[in-house]
């Protein structure tokens, strides 16, 4: 039943960011993506805010100031900027593609900065995963748009600060965790639309949109927490590929778009890259744990 109740977590979670990516594309049709970022920082960090004050957690604490915070910011900030900029400058279906190589990402990230131990069919996984990712944006003269690069940066960002997530304070919760990374895109946004296209007042659509897409990716977030603590991690991990799925049914409903076959084919490996890995991952714990248990 946990497992279950997990799952349905997790579902809703994912649910929720292809939500929120469906509010910012629409959003930056009108708004500069600099500003979009700016007022989405401010918005998740006063929700972030509120949530800490409600668990009775202070926000400015020493434990923020360290040189892992400091890490996890940049690559918070590069995650972002560089998402919301794939969002608005190429499809909501290949950019959430590209997002699902995150997982791929932090255990090659795992591997060589935390020696943690990756078998050879992880490995292989992992190799074959970055495969599809090349069949998404497809690197052909004919068909690649520079573009395309947009979302691959974003989401070694977003890897990146999974990892120095993990190697952040223990002191820190998710909430102060959540503050201190929408905090540092209120002046990247404002500085990224001060230099590029600057300001523009929002019409009724816009700040609905990025009202909802804040909200929304606020409650998705909090889901998320939920499932990750509901049930058995490895069984509820991989309803994290959902999120493709909502997406590729935005995409056509709202958008328009048609994926080809190519970008199709890569995003179902990327996909079973990350099960396998997920997957195979807790195969040897199991096993590991046997085998303790034997010796014991």
């Amino acid at each position: 039943m946990e497992n279950l109740k997990g799952s349905l977590w997790m579902m809703l979670s994912m649910l929720g960011f292809a939500v929120e990516d469906m509010f910012v594309k629409l959003a930056a049709a009108a708004v500069p993506p600099g500003q979009i970022l700016m007022l989405f920082g401010a918005g998740g960090m006063l929700g972030f805010w509120l949530m800490a004050a409600s668990k009775g957690e202070k926000v400015l604490i020493s434990e923020a100031i360290s040189r892992t915070l400091l890490v996890r910011a940049l690559f918070e900030i590069t995650g972002r900027l560089f998402f919301i900029l794939a969002l608005a400058f190429t499809t909501l279906s290949s950019t959430s593609a590209i997002l699902q190589a995150t997982p791929l990402a932090v255990t090659l990230g795992a591997a060589v900065l935390f020696k943690e131990r990756v078998g050879l069919a992880r490995w292989v996984a992992i190799f074959i995963g970055f495969a599809g990712v090349l069949l998404v944006i497809q690197p052909t003269p004919a068909s690649f748009e520079l573009t395309s690069l947009l979302a691959l940066i974003g989401m070694l960002g977003f890897a990146g600060r999974d990892l120095a997530t993990r190697a952040a304070p223990p002191a820190l919760s998710n909430a102060q965790l959540g503050v201190y990374g929408f905090a540092v895109l209120v002046p990247t946004g404002a500085g990224y639309a001060a230099f590029s296209s600057g300001f523009v007042w929002p019409d009724g659509f816009s700040w609905f949109a990025i009202a909802s897409a804040t909200l929304i990716g606020i409650g998705a977030y909090y889901s998320l927490t939920l499932a990750m603590r509901t049930g058995e991690v490895s069984v509820v991990t991989p309803f994290r590929y959902a999120r493709l799925l909502f997406a590729l049914v935005f995409g056509l409903l709202v958008f328009n778009e048609s994926p080809n076959a190519t970008m199709l084919a890569g995003s179902a490996i990327i996909v079973a890259s990350g099960c396998f890995i997920l997957l195979h991952g807790r195969h040897t714990a199991r096993r590991q744990r046997k085998q303790a248990a034997l010796i014991e």
